[in-house]
This record gives C-alpha cells, structure tokens and sequence, in this order.
C-alpha cells in the first residue's frame, strides 16, 4: 500500500486521527508540570511511537485508535507516577 493514494474518507480519517493526536501531544508535553524531566521524555517516546504508528496505519480506520491509546497511555503513566513516584504539581 505504499504510494496508494487515499480515498476521501481515509483522508477525513487520517486528518481527524492526526489532529486529535496533536491535542494528545499538547497534554503529553504539559505533563512537565507535573512529571520530571525523564517522565516527559519518556511520554514523548510514546506519542512520537503511536504518531510513527498512525502514519503507517494511515490507510486503515484503525487510525483513530492512536489517539484514543495516547489518551489512554498519558493518563495511566501520569496515575502510575503520582501513585508510584510521588508525582505532583
């Protein structure tokens, strides 16, 4: 599928996936007010994983699972890490 061109509808998909995604990555780097710096890197690796991941899959509905897993993802390491590390603002 490399070089297939998108229909309409997979581009209306991927475009909504990679904007929600975007809003995602705005939480994923505000995270700094609560998470050290090593916390922040490390959620960065997985959105910048799931965006790698996202466009790959851009011909697939199942697009619009990347940023629901990112929201997913940021909230149970942020839990983890108050819950575990002592993380607070």
């Amino acid at each position: 599928m490399a070089g297939a061109k998108m229909s309409a509808g997979q581009l209306v998909i991927f475009i909504l996936a990679a904007a929600l995604h975007l809003v995602a990555g705005y939480f994923y780097l505000a995270s700094g007010l609560v998470a050290p710096l090593w916390g922040v890197a490390l959620l960065m690796l997985i959105w910048l994983a799931l965006a790698v991941w996202g466009y790959r899959n851009r011909h697939r509905p199942l697009v619009l699972l990347v940023p629901v897993v990112a929201a997913v993802a940021w909230f149970v390491i942020l839990t983890a890490g108050e819950t575990l590390f002592g993380w607070t603002p």
